[in-house]
């Protein structure tokens, strides 16, 4: 299988892998985009991290086949590793060294020249806002910090393909979303192709362009964050109005639509995609009743609702000390 002509980065095709009796992938198919950020959401144990394990060549897959930019996981895994960075749930940071230093030692282990590893060290420094703090010793660094030197780290072998593993376990929000427009803002500048697993669905929702829920083993659905969206019910335009005879006039020419609000601000709720042609039939309807809307807002489920619908599970928040998926 190739995926050179393709525009593909990674294709896997019929992933199987099983820890004794208790199959963890079964079937598992999905498609990366050249230069895109896939996200990969599931429950615990749903198999996310065994799934990086085997795309980065650290496990065997019991049956599928893999390509990274073309090149055959299973047979060409030395080709593979020098095209890909992996950054796991917990900075590989040495604390006693320097940022500086930090970046130098995974220069010197890829044997890169003195004067080109000077040059990108400092170009990664400047490039995730750490040069003031080059020289200082990374325990000391923030949460924040240390994993945008991680991230550093990761690119100074140049890969193609950036698999991150749950990016920003245990980081404030603040540090959380600036994690996030570096991410971005990597893969406007360079295009590397970055493969995310998340639990944080506002992650998935702000930075990719495609996202799986893998649940059982089994991708239970694929798109964008608005494809998968739509997947569920719950979309609705939001009507309010000045006063409760205009919200009653409306009702009667607005079928299915139903009172959300009789407090100071009447409401209604009426039924429909989101869509343009909704909205634009929705306003007719209107005018047809002789009736004036005082706000309007488009209503659609989040990726929360698109979670639980799938996987039947909240989604549960990420932190430091969550615990590791079963299926490892």
């Amino acid at each position: 299988m190739s995926d050179t002509t393709t525009g593909s980065a990674i294709t896997v095709r019929g992933l199987r892998k099983s820890y004794g009796e208790r199959r963890v992938l079964d079937g598992i198919d999905l498609t990366v985009g050249r230069g895109d950020i896939f996200a990969l959401l599931g429950p615990n144990g749903a198999g996310k991290t065994t799934t990086v394990q085997i795309l980065t060549t650290l496990r065997r897959a019991d049956a599928g086949e893999i390509t990274i930019c073309g090149h055959d996981v299973a047979s060409a895994a030395d080709r593979v590793r020098e095209l890909i960075g992996v950054t796991g749930q917990f900075a590989a940071v040495d604390g006693l060294l320097t940022g500086r230093e930090n970046l130098r030692l995974v220069a010197d282990l890829l044997h890169l020249p003195k004067t080109r590893a000077t040059r990108l060290v400092d170009e990664l420094l400047a490039r995730f806002d750490l040069a003031a703090a080059a020289d200082r010793v990374a325990g000391g660094y923030s949460g924040g910090m240390t994993r945008r030197l991680d991230l550093a780290m990761t690119l100074v072998g140049g890969p193609r393909v950036l698999f991150l593993d749950e990016p920003t376990t245990g980081l404030d929000p603040r540090s959380r979303r600036a994690v996030w427009q570096t991410i971005a803002e990597l893969v406007a500048d360079t295009g590397v192709t970055v493969f995310l697993t998340t639990q944080y669905l506002e992650e998935a929702d702000q930075l990719a362009d495609r996202i799986a829920v893998l649940d059982g083993g089994r991708i239970v659905a694929e798109g964008t964050a608005e494809e998968l969206k739509r997947l569920v019910p719950g979309h609705h335009i939001r009507l309010e109005f000045a006063d409760r005879s205009d919200l009653h006039a409306a009702a009667a020419g607005l079928p299915g639509s139903r009172v959300v609000d009789e407090g100071d601000r009447p409401a209604l709720a009426v039924p429909g995609d989101g869509g343009v042609r909704a909205l634009r039939a929705v306003l007719d309807d209107l005018d047809r009743a002789g009736v004036e809307a005082t706000a309007l807002a488009v209503r659609t489920p989040t990726l929360d609702d698109v979670f639980l619908t799938l996987t039947g599970h909240p989604a549960a928040p990420t932190t430091a000390t969550a615990d590791k998926e079963i299926a490892r």
